[in-house]
């Protein structure tokens, strides 16, 4: 049988947030009308959720963390918009998270598994995906998306619209303004993909004749001197373009609308 909530005494938890068994809520902590907390929740001193919020199970919110406030968008007219944040993540002391816009869809998501770091920022109508890692200081603007088991450096600030595909990884005190392709690392003001992440591809068993699959359409689309549009039907008529991966990559460059770092 699942423990009881534990709320300090100090906490302010207003009528109809919904609290579930083994969720933990500490002094001063503020938890809105509208939030809910899935099992097993914590939410350390000073943290504060509000507006329509849904916290995963067993997901930590430390402390002095604010989720949920309104988007900083100047057309933003208090509508209902949501935050949800999934199982299992580390949200750390002074992260925000603002929640949606009509016009962005209404919800900014954070997946499952992640470890946002201190003082890291998550704009309105974001797209979060699994466990991703964000160090201390990454800024997101909105509507950005961040695919499955990208890792953001500390202090990078991430232009709206852009996208950080799968397994990229993106080096400390960037500036990115276009799209990362999936399984590159990048870097700098402005950021350029430095190469194929392959520290973060063998640290989750991607077979060698995969990475040198991945490492193949990085040359056709990095080191070719073909513009994007050519190097996307060399991709499509390589011996690799079934794998996967390789669909993953060509997926990620056909759907680009900012344009790929580069």
């Amino acid at each position: 049988m699942a423990e009881p909530a534990v709320i300090h005494e100090t906490a302010v938890v207003a009528p109809g947030a919904r609290i579930d068994a083994g969720v933990q809520v500490g002094p001063y902590a503020v938890i809105g009308p509208h939030v809910h907390l899935e099992e097993g929740v914590a939410v350390d001193a000073h943290a504060v959720i509000e507006g329509h919020t849904a916290i995963g199970k067993h997901s930590r919110i430390h402390s002095f963390t604010s989720v949920g406030k309104p988007p900083q968008d100047i057309h933003y007219a208090g509508q209902a918009t949501r935050v949800e944040i999934g199982q299992s993540c580390q949200i750390r002391e002074y992260v925000s998270i603002h929640r949606g816009t009509v016009e962005g869809g209404g919800l900014t998501r954070v997946g499952d598994h992640c470890m946002i770091m201190a003082y890291s920022h998550v704009a309105h109508d974001c797209r979060v995906g699994d466990h991703v890692q964000m160090a201390n200081g990454a800024t997101l603007a909105g509507h950005v998306e961040i695919q499955d088991r990208a890792v953001i450096g500390g202090l990078t600030a991430i232009h709206q619209y852009a996208r950080i595909g799968q397994h990229a990884f993106v080096g400390g005190a960037s500036a990115v303004s276009m799209d990362v392709i999936p399984f590159a690392s990048a870097a700098g003001n402005r950021a350029k993909v430095t190469g194929v992440n392959v520290v973060g591809l063998r640290r989750y068993s991607f077979s060698e004749e995969v990475i040198k699959a991945i490492r193949g359409a990085h040359r056709l689309v990095f080191r070719s001197n073909l513009r994007l549009e050519q190097a996307i039907e060399e991709l499509e008529r390589s011996e690799t373009a079934a794998l996967p991966e390789v669909q993953c990559i060509l997926e990620f460059l056909q759907a680009t609308q900012r344009g790929i770092c580069r």
